[in-house]
């Protein structure tokens, strides 16, 4: 498995923190920018990077996109067929979309969410296998052709 990870400036030491949690655990971690602080970088290009980055490889590779509110990097990954981008704010939420609904892709509000929950959410993330059932692989064929 390897990790995805990006973010702009209000979610930079959030990644760098995620990153370091994950690579402690012997998880391999790619991380997509920003590489330094920058005030004026903009959240769409890490995004970005990190959904082309998991579409190499769904089945094998995950992303976690973070800014201040999650909300612009989620929406900016879910631009790209085949990336299920949600704005995890629990572990229970993530556990479900993970799933029910097979996300790739975890959108983080760096303003919103502290490390230890954080941890909580890309650990839950990371372990949660996928529904099989019939019913979810339907849900997302119905989403895939509608695009």
């Amino acid at each position: 498995m390897t990790i995805f990870i990006g973010a702009d400036h209000r979610g930079f030491k959030l990644k760098n923190q995620i990153t370091e949690y994950l690579q402690d655990k012997n998880i391999r971690v790619e991380d997509m920018g920003n590489y330094e602080y920058d005030a004026n970088d903009d959240f769409p290009d890490y995004a970005q990077k990190v959904a082309q980055a998991v579409l190499q490889n769904p089945e094998e590779f995950l992303g976690i996109v973070i800014c201040g509110s999650g909300a612009g990097v989620g929406i900016a990954a879910n631009r790209y067929t085949g990336i299920y981008c949600t704005l995890a704010f629990d572990k229970a939420q993530i556990e479900s979309a993970r799933a029910h609904d097979h996300i790739n892709v975890i959108a983080l509000a760096a303003d919103h969410t502290d490390l230890e929950k954080a941890k909580e959410i890309v650990d839950t993330f990371i372990n949660t296998p996928l529904n099989e059932g019939e019913k979810y692989k339907r849900r997302l064929q119905k989403i895939e052709a509608k695009l």
